[in-house]
Parts: structure tokens; sequence; C-alpha cells
């Protein structure tokens, strides 16, 4: 692909828009990035908040460890970090600088019950509302269609900020149906690697990190360790455990960031960790690692793109097809191979459902990132899963079609049944 090519930029654009650090899971940071700006914006700490939160996000924030709150879960804790701590030029990592007296504050906060959280009657499935008051003031702040999209603003009966019509939209960001397989791998062929090597060299650098604290600390149910005691330390269970053991740590309230892709940090780990590995393994130059993670990223990218941000498919699923691709490209994969990889992939566990953000996305992250390993090794072989095979077509983008379907409008009613249980069924 050449440089002066339209594609050229868009994909670099689309890499350094996606792989933004995060710390914690990225719903409830998004709740607490608006609860800071909110507050920022009201002048004070409020002395009641009402939190309206499409059920896609009740979903993802019910269950997992807000960071740097000393343990706290949920809407509620995430609202009250963002206001007592927050900082909200920090933006995804804006409770990552909180001191052991904002923590208690926050706490404190929090048992006074001023949040109420409600669920939004929206049609977006990403929608976070947020209403703080003050005496006589008030501030009313919207974020929709992904985490850091904030759409509406306004100040005592003023409005400040508003973007019309946001559904379907994702304003300000890079045409995303630029993206296809055969594009992708001529990109990551061509890209000069000075253009990608400062988003590329910290995705390594945070998601290493974040792994490998998942792997000597005791977070969640500890999947990642549990992968390696129990199946040894082959590099096909090293990349699954690695993966896993990121998120094991993010899950439950590691206090380190990550980098996210198609804004989420479990999506990230589960696209970048498995192609590190298996770098490592191969013995490839670092050229060639920051090329395959070109293709994880991207290719991730392009299978998300149609399912949308949240959605009862699971989004790692997109994420281990993406690292099958990259680990294909590592061992001089071209086109062909990568194609068939991830439509192998795709047939094997494109099933998975997303429960919301908690310790067993561990166990799904490793679940993904084995059907990537096998997709590729399957084709090796001179296997494959064949067009007419379930929602398997002819072509790799007319399967990503049928995945995206599938995710986007195949699994909504599966995604009310599994918010209804989550909520109104479940025993905790």
């Amino acid at each position: 692909m050449e440089q002066n090519d339209v594609r050229y930029h868009a994909y670099l654009q689309i890499l350094k828009e996606e792989l933004v650090p995060a710390m914690g899971c990225t719903e409830p940071i998004a709740i607490a990035y608006g609860a800071a700006k909110a507050k920022e914006l009201l002048g004070t700490i409020p002395d009641k908040v009402v939190v309206e939160a499409s059920a896609n996000i009740i979903k993802n924030v019910k269950s997992v460890v807000v960071p740097n709150t000393n343990g706290l879960k949920g809407i509620e804790a995430a609202a009250a970090a963002g206001i007592i701590a927050g900082k909200s030029e920090k933006v995804l990592e804006v409770i990552s600088e909180v001191r052991e007296e904002e923590k208690k504050l926050t706490r404190e906060y929090l048992d006074r019950k001023c949040i109420e959280v409600k669920l939004v009657d929206s049609n977006i499935t990403f929608d976070i509302i947020i209403t703080m008051y003050d005496k006589e003031s008030y501030v009313k702040l919207r974020i929709a269609e992904y985490h850091v999209n904030i759409v509406y603003v306004e100040r005592n009966g003023k409005v400040i900020l508003d973007v019309g019509n946001i559904e379907g939209k994702e304003k300000g960001l890079t045409d995303r149906s630029l993206l296809n397989v055969k594009d992708i791998i001529d990109f990551a062929d061509s890209v000069l690697i000075e253009d990608v090597k400062e988003t590329l060299g910290r995705q390594i650098e945070y998601n290493s990190a974040i792994a490998k604290a998942g792997l000597e600390g005791n977070y969640g149910a500890n999947v990642g360790s549990v992968l390696l005691k129990a199946y040894g330390n082959d590099i096909k269970i090293r990349a699954k455990a690695m993966a896993a053991a990121g998120s094991d740590a993010r899950m439950s309230g590691c206090e380190l960031p990550v980098i996210i892709n198609s804004g989420s940090g479990n999506q990230g780990m589960t696209t970048s960790l498995p192609v590190i590995e298996y770098a490592k393994e191969l013995k490839v130059s670092e050229d060639k690692l920051y090329r395959a993670l070109v293709v994880s990223n991207l290719i991730t990218l392009h299978l998300k793109t149609g399912i949308g941000r949240l959605s009862a498919f699971c989004g790692v699923i997109c994420a281990g097809c993406g690292s099958g691709s990259g680990i294909a490209y590592l061992h001089g994969g071209d086109y062909k191979e990568i194609a068939h990889t991830i439509v192998n992939a795709a047939a094997i566990v494109s099933g998975i459902v997303c429960d919301g953000a908690k310790p067993s996305c561990a166990g799904k992250i490793a679940a993904a990132v084995d059907a990537g390993i096998l997709g590729y090794y399957m084709y090796k072989e001179g296997q494959q899963f064949r067009g007419g095979d379930g929602i398997v077509a002819k072509g790799v983008e007319n399967t990503i079609t049928n995945v995206s379907h599938l995710g986007k409008i195949g699994m909504k009613e599966t995604d009310k049944e599994i918010i209804n249980i989550m909520l109104n069924k479940c025993c905790s």
C-alpha cells in the first residue's frame, strides 16, 4: 500500500484512535470520566447524582472492581470515584492517580447514598446520562456510542453542547468501513515502522506488564496461572495464559493501565499478548512483531466494527480471530492463510455470549485465543470449514458479514435475556 494512499492514512489513524490507554474496565471508567467532567462543570461536589445507563452499560459495570477504590464495585462506585478523585484530562485513565485520602473520601461519599442509578429508556446500547445537583445548580452530561463521546451538556437550563442525532454514529472517528482483510495485510507489509512504533510499542509495554502482574498476583479465578499449572509451558498455552492473566488482573482491580482495542481492555490484551508471546518463541525481528500486531489489531477492529461496541456477542471472539491472524503472519502466512485462520476461528467460537465484565472473561479469552491458534494450525494441516457450514460463507469477508449480522441483529433477544437474568433473576 502506497504511503499517499487514503487507506494508508486512514488505517494509521484508526490504530491511533483505538489503541489508547485505559485503567480498569472501560465501561465503569467511562462513567467515572463522565462524572469527573460533570463535577468540574458543576464546580463542586454534588449533593445528588442520577446516573442513567443503558442495559449493556449496567451489565458491564455490575461485577468488576473499580481500580483505586479499595475494591469497590458498580456504577455508584465508578461515579463516586470520578467525582472525588477524577481528572477528566486523563480521559480513560481518569482515576489512575488517586491518593489514599481520596479513596477514603470516595467510600464516605458512597455511604451518603446520594447516587441513584436508573435504566435509561434508549435504543442506544452504549448510553450514559449523568445529572448532578448542588442546591439550585445542576449539570447534565451524556456519553453515547463510545466511551469518551460526550454528545450533550446542559448547565442550569443552558445547552452547552448538543451534537444532535447520535444513534448509530461514531462522530469524529475515522471510517471503519475502509477495513478489509486483504488491505489490512497489504498495509501491514508496507507500513513504515516509525509510523506505528509509538502506538504499538506502548501496547507491548502496558499489556505485557499487566499480564505479568496477573500471573504473579492473586486475581479473580487466576485462569492464566491455572492454564500454566494444568497444561504446561508450551507456547500455545503461554499465549492463552498471558492474555487470560491480563484479564484476571484487570477485572479484579489491578491498578495498571492497558492498551485497549474496540473500546475494550480485554480485547486489547487478547489481540496483542498471544502475538507478543509467539514473537518471542519464534525469535522474529522487532519489525516483524510490529507488522504482526498491525494485522491482529486491525483484523479485530474489522470484525468488531459490524457488531458494535456492546453486544451479546463476546467481543474477545473477534480478538481471538485477530491474534490468530497475527500468529499466522508471524509464521509467514499470507492473505490465504490469514483469511482461513479467521474463518476457522470464527466458526468455532462465535456462539460465546457476553454476560458482562467479570472474572470469567479470562476463561472466554483463553477459549478465543485457542480458537485463533487452532484456526491457523487447521489450515496448515490442510483442514478448513467451508462455505455453507453453519454461519460460514464462501470468502472471508462474507463470513465476517455473517458474524456481524449474528452479533448485532441475531443476538438482540439473547442480550435482553442475559440482562434480565443478571438484573432480575440471578442470586449474587
